[in-house]
């Protein structure tokens, strides 16, 4: 199929079908766009539609990101996973305003050197906010290039990972490229999806040589399968009235920048960390009284971590600490803080217990 042919026939279907009212594509610019595509990475648009209008409803300029504070970027991003997105996505205002004048880059190749960018990312903030010519390479449009010119190997490997983005520089436009690039998306997402695609209504179907040779459902090629390691925790739900004792992770790693429960490898290693926390924060004598909850699994790209949460209730009267590092939450306003999701829905439910 020549590419002039492709790039007709996806604009012929955004025309008709491409999603055009997304909350992004309204009132678009740079910021507007750039701050959907960091929360598109990895997330569904169904997810992140609500955490959007959220953010921009804090957040409606670029300034006004650049000058807020880490702890309120991510307690709005808590649920939405990656974290690393919404520090990097921090630290990208920062440096647009302090180091460009609040002016955005005019090319990729600039957009890419800034924190939390890549080269599809970059493509899709440049085509969709001004509508000059970039290629993109996202989940999606992998998926559809991979079945319309059956590429085997993992797009994962770099060999495939190159020959995919040739194709998607050979085959972008040069006008309408927001148009073209929403609409491979767009197809990906609805039609050329992952299990179950709607072929025949695809607009690329009777070229298409996976579909041809009815192994659409091989591609794109599975990633190699790897064991994922296991490895254990146990939290410290520290409960003074009303209150929880919270402790904020380091700025790099998982959960980095976020309040989270005292952790340890075991329950002994987490008693030991709790007498070394402060005199203050809870007595040898709650010590034995630490209850053991449900254990449960929260799965990460890389590996499962087995939580075993343990409930100490201390009579000990909140005392005001280093609030840098360590706090009194009331669990009445978890929302206020950044903090995981695993850990938010732990101490929900321990507050809608504790209500009764």
């Amino acid at each position: 199929m020549d590419p002039k042919d492709f790039q007709r026939a996806v604009l012929n279907f955004y025309q008709q079908h491409g999603r055009k009212n997304l909350p992004w594509q309204q009132d678009k610019t740079h910021y507007r766009v750039w701050v959907s595509e960091i929360m598109l990475q990895q997330t569904q648009v169904a997810t992140v539609i609500p955490y959007y209008k959220r953010f921009m409803t804090k957040f409606p300029t670029l300034e006004d990101l650049a000058k807020a504070s880490q702890d309120d970027v991510l307690t709005l991003w808590t649920g939405l996973g990656y974290y690393s997105r919404a520090r990097n996505l921090h630290k990208c205002a920062q440096v647009i305003v302090n180091e460009h004048n609040g002016r955005w880059p005019d090319t990729v190749v600039e957009l890419e050197q800034l924190p939390g960018i890549g080269r599809s990312t970059a493509g899709a903030i440049h085509s969709l906010s001004t509508g000059k010519p970039a290629a993109i390479l996202d989940g999606n449009v992998k998926r559809v290039l991979c079945r319309f010119y059956q590429i085997e190997g993992w797009p994962g490997q770099s060999k495939v990972h190159k020959e995919l983005w040739q194709i998607a520089e050979k085959l972008s436009p040069e006008q309408r490229a927001d148009e073209y690039n929403q609409a491979m998306m767009d197809l990906g997402a609805t039609l050329c999806t992952r299990r179950n695609p709607d072929c025949e209504q695809c607009p690329l179907v009777s070229h298409c040589k996976a579909y041809q040779q009815g192994t659409q459902h091989q591609y794109p090629n599975s990633k190699p399968k790897a064991n994922k390691p296991v490895r254990q925790a146990a939290f410290a739900i520290v409960q003074s009235q009303n209150k929880v004792l919270l402790e904020k992770r380091p700025s790099t790693g998982i959960w980095g920048g976020l309040w989270s429960l005292p952790q340890a490898e075991s329950s002994q290693l987490l008693s030991d960390y709790l007498i070394q926390l402060s005199a203050a924060v809870v007595s040898t004598d709650d010590l034995p009284h630490q209850q053991a909850l449900s254990p449960f699994r929260h799965t990460f790209s890389h590996f499962h971590l087995d939580i075993q949460p343990y409930l100490l209730v201390t009579k000990q009267s909140p005392q005001v600490m280093d609030e840098s590092q360590l706090r009194w939450q009331d669990l009445a306003k978890l929302d206020q803080i950044g903090l995981p999701g695993p850990v938010l829905k732990l101490l929900k439910q321990l507050n809608g217990s504790t209500d009764h």
